[in-house]
């Protein structure tokens, strides 16, 4: 301190922190009125801008006016000094912070747009933010005076020990990173396994992938396993698809006619329907003579996955009741078995069995021996 503290020097010191702290206020209240206007855009980045700007913006008042209070006290140059980093300090890790928010904030952003609105990634997201807040917090350290190289030799060699107790931990992360990186597989997508889980995958995160089935039930499974396994994937490489209905008419059914009636309805049906492809061009395969009727295929074609259901319902409705009109049958499973009745035959009585001579209890039976005439002499 070069000299002593007057009432001139708390009177500005005190001016200085009341502005700082004035000027914090209105800055938020300006951040909170573009907040209401920028919620009226398409894009989402400007509201993540103004809510991070809504703690750095202030923040960084209040430090500006606590740097101006120090400026105006006769310090030290020791203290100056140590006050001027710890405010430098606390000015980057505010900065640090509302980085973060932003970056995180338009990852997750950009993710979404691209993989519908209920799509999310969050091990996208948590990697930025985690890297973000680490570069801050090394720069923050290294600025008040602490040497950051041992400190990172260290880490890289705890990081091994780490990574080795981790093994399972670190494969499904990278698991992670590599299922995204590929594009096989993006939250949004409808998938199902060689193990038959199926669903909308709603999220993929450092440690597993989320998959939401058609009942609303969510089944967790591991990124490894996720990459290891055979899936198929209803959303890639275009989220339209065809499905397939099988039909059956009887014989005496005029197939040119029959064909003219089920394009009909399957024109009706993507026309109409909620999730139907209005530009499918319907097909009609003949393809089995079956027992009792002539069997085909229809080719609908459905917006996504879970269309196909109602796509399929209304078709089949519809199909009936146009074929009711038309007097074309649907032949029920039938079978004619004949039967033929042969001559009967008259076999002879079976030879009665000889009889067996009647044996008391405990008495000796008498053995008779017959000898040829030849044998005698």
């Amino acid at each position: 301190m070069n000299r002593d503290l007057v009432l001139h020097d708390w009177l500005v010191a005190g001016i200085a922190l009341a502005a700082g702290a004035l000027a914090g206020l209105l800055v938020r209240a300006l951040l909170r009125w573009l907040g209401r206007h920028a919620e009226r855009t398409r894009w989402s980045g400007d509201d993540i801008i103004v809510d991070a700007l809504r703690t750095l913006a202030p923040g960084a008042a209040v430090i500006a006016g606590v740097a101006v209070a120090a400026s105006a006290l006769p310090l030290t140059a020791r203290v100056s000094g140590f006050v001027n980093q710890s405010l430098t300090a606390l000015l980057i890790l505010i900065a640090t912070f509302s980085a973060a928010r932003v970056i995180a904030g338009l990852v997750q952003s950009v993710a979404g747009s691209r993989t519908g609105v209920a799509g999310s990634a969050t091990i996208f997201v948590n990697i930025t933010r985690i890297v973000v807040l680490a570069m801050g917090v090394l720069v923050a350290l290294e600025t008040v005076g602490v040497s950051i190289a041992p400190l990172v030799t260290a880490l890289g060699v705890g990081g091994l020990a780490v990574a080795l107790a981790l093994q399972d931990t670190l494969a499904n992360l990278f698991a992670g990173v590599h299922i995204l990186a590929s594009k096989t597989v993006q939250p949004g997508d409808y998938i199902r396994l060689s193990s038959n889980e199926e669903g909308y995958v709603v999220d993929i995160n450092w440690r597993n992938t989320v998959v939401r089935n058609l009942s609303n039930n969510l089944v967790i499974i591991p990124n490894g396993r996720l990459a290891r396994t055979n899936m198929t994937n209803y959303t890639q490489p275009e989220q339209q698809l065809s499905i397939l209905v099988q039909v059956g008419v009887g014989y005496e059914s005029d197939l040119e006619h029959v064909e003219r009636v089920t394009l009909d309805v399957v024109d009706s049906v993507m026309a109409d329907i909620n999730g139907a492809v209005p530009d499918h061009e319907g097909a009609v395969r003949f393809h089995t003579f079956a027992d009792s009727r002539i069997n085909f295929t229809v080719i609908l074609g459905v917006g996504e996955f879970s269309d196909q259901y109602r796509i399929k319902h209304e078709f089949i409705k519809r199909l009936h009741q146009r074929f009711r009109a038309e007097g074309i049958s649907i032949p029920a499973p039938t079978r004619t078995v004949a039967l033929h009745r042969d001559e009967l035959q008259t076999f002879p009585p079976p030879s009665p069995s000889p009889a067996v001579p009647h044996q008391r209890e405990g008495s000796p039976v008498a053995a008779t021996e017959q000898r040829s005439p030849a044998s005698t002499g």
